[in-house]
């Protein structure tokens, strides 16, 4: 082979090495995109409506309707639960409850925007042995931002999770009641979607005091 065609032949190999390797990228992105997509329909269970804000990463860009971002709220990402009397380490973890993933979608009707919230995430059964259900605290909040945090909107929810032999089992919850009022726009990008675990959601609610009758 002569030095020109040697010349030629490498210059056509490695064309076609960086039209392989880009077509792999752009192939990766797309099959990456549709996954992401797909956990998230799968989260909430089914298909959007045409009518609803579609699923998005929530970490991404937010939509047109400006859906805050999903953060879990410091301190808040883990769930430990000991035995009666005893610290939430070692031996004495009964069980311990985290999420895993979370996803987001808004929808506005005229003043209000609604809030969809889907939360995944793991019940995993400690030294201590976990009892045959366990129940899940969590709330979300609707956040301002800035020098000195302002909540919108806030509630609590719980979750029952039977739990199985092997100790490790799944759940998920959709909150899909947070209502806030549609923000001004000079401050709709400085708000925030937290979500976390809270203890204080197991605490039932005090009954209001009866009010005593007069003595006549």
């Amino acid at each position: 082979m002569t030095a020109f065609r040697l010349r030629e032949y490498r210059r056509t190999a490695t064309s076609a090495a960086v039209l392989l390797a880009i077509g792999y990228s752009l192939s990766t992105a797309a099959s990456s995109a549709q996954s992401l997509t797909d956990r998230f329909k799968s989260l909430f269970g089914g298909e959007s409506s045409q009518q609803d804000v579609p699923l998005v990463d929530p970490q991404g860009p937010a939509p047109e309707l400006n859906c805050p971002p999903v953060s879990i709220r410091a301190g808040a990402s883990t769930y430990l639960v000991a035995l009666p009397g005893k610290p939430a380490i070692g031996n004495d973890v009964r069980f311990e409850a985290t999420i895993t993933r979370m996803a987001r979608e808004c929808a506005r009707n005229g003043g209000d925007i609604t809030a969809r919230i889907g939360i995944q995430g793991r019940v995993i059964a400690g030294p201590a042995g976990a009892p045959d259900t366990v129940e899940v605290p969590l709330r979300v909040a609707v956040v301002q931002g800035g020098v000195s945090e302002t909540t919108i909107a806030t509630k609590a929810y719980r979750t029952t999770v039977a739990m199985t032999a092997d100790g490790s089992v799944p759940f998920t919850l959709i909150a899909d009641d947070i209502v806030y009022p549609v923000p001004a726009a000079a401050v709709s990008g400085s708000y925030i979607i937290y979500i976390g675990f809270d203890p204080q959601a197991l605490t039932p609610e005090p009954r209001a005091k009866a009010a005593r009758k007069k003595k006549k």
